[in-house]
């Protein structure tokens, strides 16, 4: 350790090359810049929330790359000399923290390269080739605590004075602006007994303070809720109750909400239920999950002695686990054996909890401040991966990451000084998503996932060899020396991790070829040099500065779909093809003609399906989060486990599966994960919560389509306003009498359809006649009749009322549904498969037992050509007659033409692909909803009202940047 001391002052300094930068030249020289007006409206209110005009960026970044700057990251008061306006402002204030700290802390040999540094950061910065996490924009440079970290992983001991303290540390951490995560797992079960012999309260009842904390704080002082984490290990006593927390007060809400309480998200009424500040996650064991497996018992400890005091059935406690999580997505898992055996700093300390998003494991009462990279920057004009200036990019980001611990601020001492003396740092990346698109590779197939191996791999290889070299000049880390043998035991892991990736194109094999060489550089420096820092690499959710990158895809995430939302300098917006959508095609040799052919198909569809002139085999390059070729939950997991290996922390996402996945297929994602080498899953079904505010799409989309078809007979457009018309049946019409049998509950539904076969009556029988459920469910059946016939979709009615729970409920005598969760469940999957054609249910998760075996045997659910998926032949249904004019209004060419000479638009989209957007869309989430007619299941954002969109394990708005608990 003194050997490597000394070459601190040697004046050696870290070696920085000119890469990115010209000699003689200031990066922002090299740009153009514009000034803009940022004015921020609230949609649903039309409330202006921002306004700050004459503000400075390069003419390259989007309106919404700048917005989100000006008004998360600008620091002053709006309207007074101090206020920031100019993005070179912005990042001079952060580079020249960085470079001063650098040089009194002896990171440069001199000026010179003191200023290759600074020149090479903030080119990078303002090419938006990576970005620092937000509390690194907040803070650094200013008259704040310099806070550089977005994670925080907290401790609580079995003492009230330790439960309190974690009340008030979590606090301060909120108040902040940052989250937190931490194991409750010390803290005795309500099973065990206290020194004066009283019963212990358990971990559970403590979480609810906790919970009444951080609702009551929220986070920065923001309106979104506050981000935690809470870790209960499996072998707990209370296991059990932890486990239902969240499920049962999801019960709650919804029979709050039937009784006519405001229960969506930021609702008036939400608060009266607790646990929902916090995300919660079981760590378990190899040990239990081999019990899962072998279908043996599994003893639940008492924290003291570690006896076990209880034991249970390993599987039927893991089903409790998928079940809960079914309902609400609640709890996630932790794979503590796996997560401990990447561990550096064994001799420290285990590592017991995560952050919020389940990215930074590490030990307790540490920090990681997080910095990610732009990957589509990396990808070149012959559409290879430029890796080797990717690899030096790491170099100077984990450089500049490592330089502001020596400055940085923490919100307690402890935290402070576990950072200080282990330096966890947490490089990661943004755009996988749209690279691999871009590159041709399918997001769910063997070439791409070798691609986001190699790239990761190259990534952190890259970060631990110039954490070696930090080592060499200034020191390793304080903790080092204990733990030397296990940390060069982990590099040793990631060196054969890399070994065994196989590789299935030039591309992929060129870049793990550097890897490879990385690795072999770390290795062998590390033996001489020790490390920098005992954690390198993460991969978080990049929300905002996802966007301050003017990244398509975050994280580790694919593309959410193939239609996106964009803003316009000037105002208006328009709807858009992706931009590598273009650039994929031509890449897997596709003509000009057949290219603008398959985009004007998707700018119509947003899919890919039955594009003209696109062969098959190359759809699921074009497969995304969202929309009719949707990502397989598998498709999730086995990205996740290609990257793994190469990280020093783990992944945050979410698994995302249909409304209509079972227990099991969640059960079998939470057991896959296990065995594919993942440190954390969690999972997220449709529509599982009632606090998940959903829009009207299909109503919308129906309404614009009308609009749409209206005839134009002038050069001015009539505006028409519908209004429904009731169409009734014909005095003699087909019927279909459907018995069914619901959890031991008989009944009969009788239904009538219209000559072209849509459905247009419903009449269930239900118990004797007379009793008050009979007569409940004439009048409903009415209702829906009347409905059906002034023409509301079924879609929508089963949209609804599919998945509603409550009594009856259970095993039902139709093999087509074979559970129900309600009569109104079964009733409306019944008549879905009856009269809804296949592409439309199946978008709802809604298949018969045909196509549910055919699904297995083929691995589609699609019927075979020509086959509609319905029992009778379906037609779209007719325009409704009625309407009235209201006032004249530009013509569909002259609104385009209008967006069309916006500025910048020319150069950043295909025109012949863009076209205003709706004027109900104002994200990608919306406008998603109004070309599929499905709602996504997301929340609203508090600040602007639009729906936002999933990044990792959370939420992220595209409007204003806004994230629902991630930094």
């Amino acid at each position: 350790m003194t050997e490597m001391m000394d070459k601190k002052t040697a004046g050696e300094g870290v070696r920085m090359e000119r890469v990115f930068s010209t000699e003689g030249v200031h990066p922002y020289d090299e740009l153009d810049w514009e000034r803009r007006d940022v004015v921020q409206t609230n949609w649903k209110t039309g409330e202006a929330v921002f306004e700050q005009r004459g503000v400075e960026f390069p003419s390259t970044w989007s309106l919404n790359a700048s917005t989100i700057v000006t008004t998360k990251y600008f620091r002053g008061a709006v309207g007074t000399e101090a206020r920031e306006w100019s993005l070179k402002q912005l990042i001079d204030r952060v580079v020249s923290t960085y470079v001063d700290a650098g040089e009194e802390h002896g990171y440069f040999s001199g000026p010179e390269q003191a200023e290759i540094f600074e020149h090479e950061l903030t080119w990078l910065l303002v090419n938006q080739y990576f970005s620092f996490n937000s509390p690194v924009w907040f803070n650094v440079g200013t008259k704040s605590p310099q806070q550089v970290s977005a994670c925080f992983i907290l401790s609580v001991d079995d003492s009230m004075d330790s439960i309190l303290n974690w009340y008030k540390e979590e606090g301060f951490i909120f108040k902040g602006g940052s989250g937190a995560g931490l194991n409750l797992s010390r803290i005795r079960s309500s099973k065990e007994l206290l020194s004066s012999g009283g019963t212990a309260s358990g971990p559970v009842s403590f979480m609810r303070g906790a919970d009444a904390s951080a609702g009551t704080i929220k986070s920065g002082g923001a309106t979104r809720r506050a981000a935690k984490m809470v870790v209960l290990d499996v072998d707990h006593p209370d296991i059990v109750e932890f486990v239902e927390t969240k499920a049962k007060e999801e019960d709650k809400i919804r029979a709050l909400r039937d009784a006519g309480f405001d229960m969506d998200l930021g609702g008036a009424d939400i608060t009266s239920v607790q646990y929902q500040n916090a995300n919660n996650s079981v760590r378990v064991t190899d040990e239990f999950m081999r019990a899962v497996e072998e279908g043996t018992d599994f003893g639940l400890r008492a924290r003291g002695t570690h006896e076990v005091i209880e034991t249970v059935d390993a599987r039927e406690l893991f089903r409790k686990i998928s079940e809960a999580a079914w309902a609400c997505a609640d709890p996630g898992l932790q794979y503590d054996d796996t997560i401990n055996d990447w561990h550096t700093n064994p001799e420290t300390g285990r590592i017991t909890a995560s952050n919020p998003c389940s990215e930074y494991m590490s030990l307790d009462n540490s920090s990681c401040n997080l910095a990610s990279l732009n990957l589509l920057k990396f990808l070149k004009d012959d559409d290879t991966f430029d890796a080797e200036t990717f690899a030096k990019a790491v170099e100077v980001i984990i450089t500049a990451m490592d330089i502001s611990i020596c400055f940085a601020d923490f919100p307690t001492a402890p935290i402070g000084d576990t950072t200080r003396d282990y330096r966890q740092l947490g490089i990661g990346y943004a755009n996988l998503g749209a690279l691999l698109m871009a590159m041709g590779l399918g997001y769910d197939s063997d070439g791409g996932r070798s691609m986001a191996a190699a790239i990761t791999s190259l990534m952190t290889g890259t970060s631990y060899k110039r954490s070696a070299e930090l080592a060499g000049v200034v020191g390793p880390y304080a903790g080092y020396a204990r733990n030397a043998d296990a940390h060069k035991r982990v590099m040793r892991k990631h060196q054969a991790a890399n070994d065994e990736v196989r590789t299935l194109h030039v591309e992929d094999a060129r870049v793990l070829k550097l890897a490879t060489q990385a690795w072999d550089d770390t290795v062998k420096l590390g033996e001489v040099n020790g490390y920098r820092n005992a954690q390198a690499s993460v991969l978080a959710p990049t929300g905002t500065i996802g966007f301050m990158m003017d990244c398509d895809t975050t994280g580790i995430e694919p593309d959410f779909s193939l239609v996106k939302f964009k803003k316009l300098v000037g105002g208006g917006s328009m709807q858009i093809v992706n931009q590598t959508i273009p650039r994929a095609l031509t890449k897997l040799g596709y003509q000009p003609e057949q290219v603008e052919a398959i985009v004007d198909y998707i700018a119509e569809n947003g899919h890919v399906i039955d594009a003209p002139g696109l062969r098959t085999e190359h759809y699921e390059v074009f497969d995304t989060a969202m929309g009719a070729r949707s990502l397989k939950p598998m498709g999730h997991v086995r990205m996740m486990a290609a990257a793994q290996p190469f990280l020093s922390g783990a992944i945050s996402k979410t698994v995302n599966l249909p409304e209509s996945a079972t227990v099991e297929e969640i059960a079998d994602v939470y057991m896959e994960s296990w065995k594919l080498g993942l440190k954390a899953t969690a999972v997220y079904r449709d529509n599982c919560k009632v606090g998940q505010p959903l829009s009207d799409g299909k109503k919308k989309a129906a309404d614009e389509d009308k609009t749409e078809a209206a005839p134009v007979e002038t050069e001015v457009v009539e505006k028409v306003v519908y209004k429904p018309t009731r169409a009734r049946l014909p005095k003699s019409r087909s019927a279909r009498t459907t018995s069914f049998t619901v959890g031991g509950a008989e009944g009969y539904m009788t239904s009538g359809a219209y000559d072209d076969g849509r459905l247009g009556e419903v009449f269930l029988k239900l118990g004797k006649q007379g009793s008050t459920l009979a007569g409940v469910m004439d009048a409903f059946s009415i209702a829906v009749s009347v409905g059906l016939q002034y023409g509301v979709p079924l879609e929508t009615y089963v949209s609804k009322f599919t998945n509603l729970r409550f009594e009856p409920a259970g095993l039902t005598d139709d093999p087509d549904v074979r559970m129900a969760q309600s009569l109104m469940d079964y009733v409306f999957r019944r008549l879905a498969l009856d009269y809804m054609p296949f592409d439309e249910r199946s978008m709802l998760g809604i298949h018969s037992a045909e196509e549910r075996q055919r699904h297995l045997e083929t691995g589609s659910y699609e019927p075979p050509m020509g086959d509609t998926g319905t029992s009778d032949q379906l037609i779209s249904a007719p325009v409704v007659e009625a309407r009235e004019v209201v006032e004249p209004v530009e013509t569909p060419a002259e609104v385009e033409a209008e967006l069309l000479a916006t500025e910048d638009l020319a150069d950043e989209v295909i025109a012949e692909s863009a076209k205003p957007a709706p004027r109900e869309a104002h994200t990608s989430a919306e406008l998603m909803e109004k070309l599929t007619g499905t709602a996504v299941d997301s929340p609203l954002c508090m600040t602007c009202g639009t729906k936002m969109r999933p990044a990792g394990s959370c939420y992220v708005c595209e409007g204003c940047g806004s994230t629902s608990g991630c930094s």
